[in-house]
Order: C-alpha cells, then structure tokens, then sequence
C-alpha cells in the first residue's frame, strides 16, 4: 500500500454560495490524497501500474470547471470519480479550498477536507 498526493492544485472557477460568487468566480486550491497499491509498479517501473498524476489532475479539473454551491459538494464529486475511474484505490483524503471567501472580514482560504474510503 502507498499514497500519491497531487498538492497546491490552483483553477479559476465558478462556485458559491451566492450567485454572484458563481458570476464573477474566484481561485480555488486542491490538495489530493490517495492510497493504492504501489508495490508492482515499484518493482516493474510501469505507469500502467500505478495512479497516471495526469488523468488524476484532469478528474479534479473536469470537477472543478462545474459550479457548485458548496466546497464539499465538489469534494465529494472529485471522490466519487476517483473511485469510479480507478479501481485500485482505496482511499481518498482531499482539501478544497477557497481563496478570500466573503466572509465579512480577513480570511485568506477557507477550506474543507473529506476523507472517504472505498466501499466494497
């Protein structure tokens, strides 16, 4: 068993709460976790064998280019099709993040973080 992480992820999206949060967008950071088998690719040194980081990053891009009202809605999508398009993985942590939110005051982020594993 291994992890792969994909941190500091960074996209320009159309999601909040408010409407017009979903108007005019803002930056949003990823930051993914998963476990998988990694022994075989270890010893045969095949991407086959292993997490591709590129169709990992196009899951979370397809996700986030969604609007959603909700950061752990779009946590939750990004588990779901992790799961749906890699069989081997057993566990996913992500963080999702919102630069300055309209909070009302200061605040750089705001973020959320699921962890799910996989159900048989």
């Amino acid at each position: 068993m291994g992890k792969i992480t994909l941190e500091g992820l960074e996209f320009f999206a159309f999601h909040g709460y408010y409407d017009e949060e979903q108007k005019i967008g803002n930056k949003y950071g990823v930051d993914i976790t998963v476990e998988t088998f990694l022994e075989k690719a270890g010893i045969d040194d095949k991407l086959s064998e292993t997490i591709d980081y590129e169709s990992l990053y196009r899951i979370i891009r397809d996700e986030m280019a969604r609007p959603s009202r909700l950061l752990e809605n779009i946590g939750e999508r990004i588990i779901n099709a992790v799961f749906d398009n890699f069989p081997t993985v057993t566990f996913v942590e992500i963080s999702v993040s919102k630069f300055n939110p309209p909070i009302g005051g200061i605040c750089r982020r705001a973020v959320v973080t699921l962890m799910r594993d996989r159900k048989e």
